[in-house]
């Protein structure tokens, strides 16, 4: 059974069960930010444990197949080295998976923030659509919301 598993999930099977099973996170805190839902299961660290789970699939898949870890550290020599890395599915997936795990929080993070200072879930809702799809621009922009709101600029919390 462990082996049918191992079989189904390639890389490229996997890039879509970390597509799809990620949006059901980010429809509840863009549609119900305010629900018991969104505060147990997506803001808290339920959706961090499955996609670890499946970093660390993908870890150990990549150990089997003689992927050399050790090229990842190219990534800091160039932009041309950068490019060989994407080359390869399975840096790829990895990067991938610590894109969407890096904007689902942050998109948690947006509406826990929100609720603090009492920010119109509609009004979040925007930069919510805009983190999913573009990260760091969907954060600026709920920054400038949260300054408009909450009338002050405060660099740390």
């Amino acid at each position: 059974m462990i082996e049918q598993i191992y079989n189904y999930f390639t890389i490229d099977m996997l890039y879509y069960w970390v597509n799809l099973g990620v949006l059901p996170f980010w429809l509840i805190l863009i549609f119900f930010p305010t629900s018991n839902l969104c505060r147990y299961f997506v803001t808290s660290i339920f959706p961090f444990f499955i996609l670890s789970g499946a970093y660390i699939f993908l870890l150990y898949k990549s150990y089997l197949s003689s992927y050399e870890f050790d090229s990842n550290f190219n990534l800091y020599m160039g932009i041309d080295n950068t490019i060989d890395l994407f080359s390869n599915k399975s840096f790829l997936m990895m990067f991938w998976i610590h894109f969407i795990s890096i904007n689902l929080f942050t998109g948690g993070w947006i509406v826990k923030d929100s609720q603090k200072l009492v920010i119109n879930k509609f009004l979040i809702s925007i930069p919510l659509i805009i983190t999913y799809l573009i990260g760091p621009l969907g954060l600026l922009i709920y920054w400038l919301i949260r300054i408009f709101c909450a009338k002050n600029i405060n660099l740390y919390d």
